[in-house]
């Protein structure tokens, strides 16, 4: 046992001496050349059966306790890889077969060592040195509290219930003191199911929305199904027959759209269905049938104005907004295909007749009045892939607006681009004029677009109530703006930040960052995790080998760390927001990125390379493509050390964070199913109710659960049947029962189980 002893030390040893020199010679930490010596020396020790070999590797115990906890403090999924093989090696030299084979000084000092880590490991372990534990306050009068349109309290007939996308059910019949009672009601299934025959980024992230006793969904090759909300018993569908499409980088639908003109009539109530092949179609709510009278056949073509008509180049994935009489739809186009894609237009259609009422098109801002025959929209401009929202009040809608792709490269981008880009727009209801853009990056170089439905809300301020947006983004900035003006209520302000190295590129010297922000710390050595020391170790020589300047910055030919990456501290699944507390509920995640441009010379012939995310993209057209992807450890998991999400809440009136926690387990994410709570990422959104309790699915862990709204406690969770990676609901049905439903379909792009799941619970009766 002894020579195994020491051939491991030998191995290890050379391996630490070996990355730890590399590591010094970027810039980095000496405590791995440090050790691998000392490991060396043990192993020589060990070979020659010396005493010394324990008092020896006692040293490189406690030397390690030491140094890791300077570096990450009593945090245990810190700490674990950093000392783990050491312990584990320490508890061999321990075995009677190891010690009978060495004098016996030494084994004392060493048993108290592995004692000493033990005990640490114990501390670490109890408690948790990343989380945020206070108290939201209460709130107002619910009666002064303004919750958007005329929707009943026990509805949702919009995506985010009603025009101000809160995400807020009034219902209290489910508290903090009885959710854990919750039990499932029914399940039914689309029979929509994720197949090989895909695109990777094939998703099930609708919100279904309810309406008298129906619910009205869609799945994610577009099909609209219509369900009895007391029983999920199927009352109609229609299925558009979008078919496949290869150059189609996203195939989901995240929701429809309720409008009513003369209930009881033929089409008097419609439902309007997005297709992923550019159609918006209206059907009869009772029937499922196509309304003839919505522009001639029931259809509106998407791809009608639009230059560059490439199949599956652009496609609506997101629910259409419908305030004013009006359905008003942006589209998503693929990034870092080529830089002659479709356009970003944002129209609005008369949601009787179909007809277009205005069109805002980036390129040319002025003139929104419908374009004629033969005339095209801007190309590759700005698009608006998720949400709108409405203050029909006001007479306002506000756009969530993306950047031009190259998400990467901005040379070429117009004056009238780098005005709107990744900003929140708003926009006349009536007319289509701009009134006000609040961008949130300059020259975006990161895929960083506004990726949410803007919260409306009333605030409470010094000055009195003020009418408010709250905008989460990718980079984690949560802006709070008067939605008159644009103007911020919490501040913002604008930060130095790194220049670009590209030729013929350029960076924004500044960006800004709101007061109320979740912002991760910028990464170090420190930061950086692994099963074991060794591709810790090697993480550590993979940041210093990255340009990295904290957030912002750029891409880079050399490979530069993305941090937060393009997934987002924030994504389409936005925040939740109580009306009447004025608080929030969200879900920060936080993942690494890295990016790295690839010379056009340099990419290989033109194959079925899709990337998004991960990959090369090719960017066809312009100089540069870019190989992007999460910052990986060599066996594939986070560079980063955990948590990579939280559940979290904040006060908007003040802009503090009042709780931050861990949300999710590694329980689907390992070959064993082990229901570790790292806090791991999520892409989805939360709700919250007037009962206190908030709702979320989203983690990569196939679970729904329930939180306290004031402290962040998580009070309940499900066993979904699949993925939940999207944004549930609640509504009261007939009998007075408030329920809760939420879709678990999956999400291909991050490879949780698919399936065709709608899951609605309840108390019981």
């Amino acid at each position: 046992m002894i020579s195994i002893a020491a051939l491991l030390m030998l191995v290890f040893g050379a391996i630490l001496t070996f990355g730890g020199a590399w590591l010094i010679l970027l810039g980095g930490s000496w405590y791995y050349l440090i050790v691998g010596i000392a490991f060396l020396a043990t192993a020589w020790l060990l070979y020659r059966r010396s005493g010394a070999a324990l008092w020896l590797y006692t040293a490189i115990l406690v030397g390690t306790l030491v140094w890791a906890i300077w570096e990450t403090g009593f945090d245990w999924w810190s700490l674990g890889p950093r000392g783990g093989i050491i312990v584990l090696l320490a508890l061999w030299l321990l075995l009677p077969g190891v010690r009978r084979q060495l004098p016996r000084s030494g084994a004392m000092a060493l048993a108290v060592g592995v004692l000493a880590a033990l005990v640490v490991a114990v501390y670490a372990m109890a408690g948790d040195a990343r989380d945020l534990a206070g108290n939201l306050p209460a709130g107002q009068s619910q009666a002064t509290a303004n919750l958007g349109d005329s929707v009943s309290p026990g509805e949702w007939h919009h995506y985010g219930r009603t025009t101000f996308g809160q995400r807020y059910s009034p219902l209290t019949q489910i508290t903090a003191g009885n959710v854990g009672t919750l039990t499932e009601v029914w399940r039914y299934r689309t029979g929509d199911v994720r197949t090989s025959a895909d695109v990777p980024e094939t998703t099930y992230q609708v919100t279904p929305i309810k309406v008298g006793d129906m619910l009205y969904l869609c799945t994610p090759h577009s099909i609209a199904i219509a369900v009895d909300a007391a029983t999920g018993q199927e009352r109609w569908r229609f299925d558009p027959k979008v078919g496949l499409e290869k150059d189609r980088q996203h195939q989901t639908c995240r929701g429809v759209s309720y409008f009513t003109s003369a209930a009881g009539q033929p089409c008097g109530e419609r439902i309007f269905l997005p297709t992923s092949d550019a159609r918006l179609i209206a059907l009869d709510a009772k029937t499922g049938k196509i309304c003839p009278g919505f522009a001639g056949e029931g259809t509106v073509n998407l791809y009608e104005g639009m230059p560059n008509k490439q199949p599956g180049y652009y496609y609506s994935t997101s629910a259409p907004l419908v305030a004013g009489g009006k359905v008003i739809i942006g589209g998503a186009v693929n990034d870092d295909f080529s830089t002659t894609e479709p356009s970003g237009v944002i129209r609005a259609y008369d949601a009787v007749t179909g007809a277009l009422i205005w069109n805002w098109d980036s390129g040319n801002p002025d003139k929104t009045t419908p374009i004629g025959p033969g005339e095209h929209y801007t190309a590759n401009s700005p698009n608006m892939w998720s949400t709108a929202s409405a203050d029909e009040t006001l007479g306002l809608v506000y756009l969530p607006l993306g950047n031009q792709t190259p998400d990467q490269l901005g040379m070429n981008r117009s004056a009238d681009t780098e005005k709107v880009s990744s900003s929140i727009v708003a926009l006349d209801l009536a007319t289509g004029q701009q009134r006000w853009v609040r961008q949130t990056v300059h020259h975006d170089l990161w895929d960083m677009d506004v990726p949410a439905q803007p919260s409306l809300v009333d605030l409470t301020t010094e000055k009195g109530v003020v009418p408010a947006l709250v905008g989460p983004t990718k980079q984690g900035d949560i802006y709070v703006l008067d939605r008159r003006t644009g103007e911020p209520i919490l501040p913002v302000k604008e930060q130095p930040a790194p220049r670009s190295d590209v030729d013929g590129e350029h960076s924004a010297p500044t960006q800004p960052t709101s007061a109320l922000n979740f912002v991760p710390k910028r990464l170090t050595g420190a930061d950086m995790w692994g099963v074991s020391m060794f591709d810790q170790l090697a993480c550590r020589i993979s940041l210093l080998r990255l340009r990295y300047e904290g957030r912002y910055t750029p891409p880079s030919v050399q490979g530069s760390l993305i941090y937060p990456g393009n997934f987002g501290v924030f994504n389409w699944g936005s925040v939740a927001v109580d009306p009447v507390r004025q608080v929030m509920f969200g879900m920060p995640t936080y993942l690494a990125f890295t990016s790295r441009l690839v010379p056009r010379a340099q990419i290989p012939p033109k194959g079925q390379e899709k990337a998004s995310e991960a990959g090369l993209n090719r960017n066809d057209g312009s100089p540069y493509g870019v190989i992007m992807g999460p910052f990986l450890s060599p066996l594939g998991i986070p560079c980063q050390s955990p948590p990579w999400g939280y559940v979290a809440g904040a006060d908007l009136k003040t802009g503090k964070i009042a709780w931050k926690h861990r949300n999710g387990t590694v329980y689907d994410m390992t070959p064993m199913p082990l229901p570790l709570k790292v806090g791991v990422p999520g892409i989805g959104g939360p709700i919250v109710t007037a009962g206190g309790v908030a709702f979320l699915g989203a983690a990569v862990d196939n679970y729904i659960r329930a939180y306290d709204v004031t402290t962040g406690r998580q009070l309940w969770q499900a066993r979904l049947p699949a993925g939940g990676q999207s944004t549930p609901m609640s509504f009261a049905a007939a009998d007075g029962r408030q329920f809760v439903v939420i879709v678990a379909g999956g999400h291909g792009s991050i490879n949780t189980k698919a399936g065709d799941y709608v899951v609605a619970y309840a108390l019981p009766k």
